[in-house]
């Protein structure tokens, strides 16, 4: 099977579902009428709400959600073969992905840009907003705490290089972009510089430092080596400074910039599977590797990002929506992101499944082996598509990591804010004003990723001393659909309340309930197994809080809700 076959028709299904079901979900669901302004105009206060330009907006957003799940999550899935990973990506991110996306974004932006888990209070009661509020700062500071480690690693020098996990090369044209995305925040926001003019020069400018960085890896700082744990330690750091600058000046054009360089990558991926036309190598469906994990519900945990994920909720409803100029321009930004994340993971499936060739066998005969080395799986078979555009191979591969690093720190840039939010509606919900205060939440934010960036444990099963993100990093995948199965139930409950249509919402979240439920209890059987008592008390815990939220949604929807706010000229419903 011809690898460009797939990725055009993936490519024409996913744009005939933004042109049909999008459009669809957007009369007659979601109703986006430009009349009503948005929060970005209402509230405007030039730090949090801030009118964006869509295509700006777009890059952010997209640069936000994407991470490095709709990289590594399909590098993983291929392991069953390629069409079961196909077929979830695609019907996933059209159903369920964009759905979840544009309902969150929706329900955000006729709420003043509160976040979902504020509106659960209006829908749900009080304890079901402290739940949700409690289950998503869980659920990002542990995943930007293992995104630090990870960065940190693929900044520190190592041998290898790229494809072993260490690529200081990335180090230069990723502060380089932190500076050019400064200087293009205060040119246009300040002085009115054109924003064509300033897009082409700071794309322009951040590839020349990508090619610089091949030849300039920068390893030490006055004499100190950056190892990982500096860079740690640097990267809390930046991700305080990211939570509480305006979003103009470093997280909206960071993310806006940064994505030219995502969809570049996309690009070279699309003429490399053009040009070379590369054949898949890995089986259609594939279950004799090693210590291979159940299909159900695993792949749909595993894929994540790649069809659908809780993390875009509290991105939808946390940044998006405040900068959100005018109410159609949800539905590209909402529902047409999903369907572009969706298009990247493809390509991401097809760099492992036809960029690997022969070693494809090799590198996915264990399931443990094929989830450790997933993101050197990835650069090695993306850099060999990358490389039949005529660019050499080590070069591909430097450009392949860099980009996958740009992923990980916009999600890092979007989540440590998130992380704010989300502990400054806490404050509110338990009445500690103190906690309100944005910089006394950005500590407790930056405490909370340094927690399982920075603090180590033994390992419950090696016995090896780990930091509590990697021990509890197999918690993320189960959490992180729970909280999207969760977020459609919010949407529902608010759609309910409206007398607005709810199947569209609530048979997505009904099976991503079961899925991911599912999974929390194989893996607590697999922990009790195991004598593995830390990661089977979080799993409990994280069961019994889904268990009390979905118990509080259904009194909610069985007295029809707890507030019902009617459409008015306030931009709020």
């Amino acid at each position: 099977m011809n690898a460009l076959l797939i990725v055009l028709s993936v490519a024409v299904l996913l744009g005939l579902a933004y042109r049909v079901y999008g459009r669809f979900l957007a009369r007659r669901v979601f109703p986006l009428d430009d009349s009503q302004p948005t929060p970005a105009h209402t509230l405007r206060d030039e730090v949090d709400y801030v009118p964006a330009p869509p295509l700006v907006l777009f890059g952010h957003h997209f640069a936000s959600i994407a991470g490095l799940g709709p990289l590594l999550g399909p590098a993983i899935a291929v392991i069953w073969g390629w069409v079961p990973a196909l077929l979830w990506i695609v019907l996933g991110c059209i159903l369920i992905g964009a759905v979840h996306d544009l309902g969150c974004l929706y329900s955000s932006i006729r709420n003043q840009g509160r976040t979902v888990a504020d509106i659960a209070y209006d829908v749900a009661g009080a304890r079901a907003r402290v739940l949700f509020l409690l289950f998503g700062i869980f659920a990002i500071g542990l995943a930007m705490g293992v995104f630090v480690i990870n960065i940190a690693n693929l900044f520190a020098p190592g041998l290898g290089g790229a494809e072993s996990g260490h690529v200081p090369e990335a180090v230069l044209p990723s502060a380089m972009l932190v500076a050019i995305a400064v200087a293009i925040g205060l040119l246009f926001y300040r002085l009115r510089a054109q924003l064509g003019w300033l897009t082409l020069g700071g794309v322009m400018l951040s590839l020349l430092f990508v090619w610089l960085g091949v030849r300039m890896p920068i390893t030490t700082i006055g004499g100190f080596e950056l190892t990982a744990d500096r860079w740690t330690i640097i990267l809390l750091v930046y991700a305080f400074l990211a939570a509480v600058l305006p979003v103009w000046l470093l997280l909206q054009p960071r993310d806006y910039l940064n994505s030219f360089q995502l969809f570049l990558g996309m690009g070279l991926l699309l003429v490399g599977v053009l040009l070379g036309r590369p054949q898949i190598t890995a089986p259609a469906f594939y279950f004799e590797a090693k210590n291979l994990q159940p299909l159900f519900p695993i792949l749909f945990i595993t894929v994540a990002c790649g069809a659908v994920s809780g993390f875009h909720s509290l991105v939808a409803s946390g940044t998006t929506s405040r900068q959100l100029a005018r109410e159609s321009h949800a539905l590209p930004i909402g529902y047409g992101a999903m369907l572009t994340e969706g298009l990247l993971a493809t390509l991401a499936l097809m760099a492992v499944a036809a960029g690997l060739g022969a070693e494809w066998g090799t590198r996915y005969s264990d399931w443990l082996i094929a989830g450790k080395n997933a993101l050197a799986n990835f650069v090695h078979g993306a850099g060999a598509i990358v490389s039949m555009t005529g660019i050499p191979l080590e070069v591909a591969k430097v450009f392949v990591a860099t980009v996958a690093i740009g992923f990980a720190l916009t999600t890092l840039d979007t989540g440590a804010r998130l992380i704010r939010y989300n502990t400054q509606e806490l404050s509110r919900a338990l009445r500690l004003p103190a906690l309100g205060n944005p910089y006394l939440a950005t500590v407790v934010t930056v405490s909370i990723i340094g927690f399982f960036a920075l603090l180590k444990a033994p390992d419950p099963v090696t016995g090896q001393m780990k930091s509590v993100g990697t021990i509890l990093w197999s918690l993320f995948g189960a959490s992180n659909q729970l909280l999207a199965a969760l977020a459609l139930l919010v949407v529902s409950l608010y759609l309910r309340s409206l007398g607005r249509p709810t199947r569209y919402t609530l048979l997505p979240m009904a099976f991503m309930l079961v899925v991911t439920i599912s999974a929390l209890v194989l893996g607590m059987q697999g922990f009790w197994a195991q004598g593995n008592w830390l990661l089977f008390g979080f799993s409990g815990v994280i069961l019994l809080l889904a268990l009390w939220l979905v118990g509080e949604a259904l009194l909610a929807w069985q007295r029809g809700g707890i507030a019902v706010r009617v459409e008015g000229s306030s931009g709020r419903e």
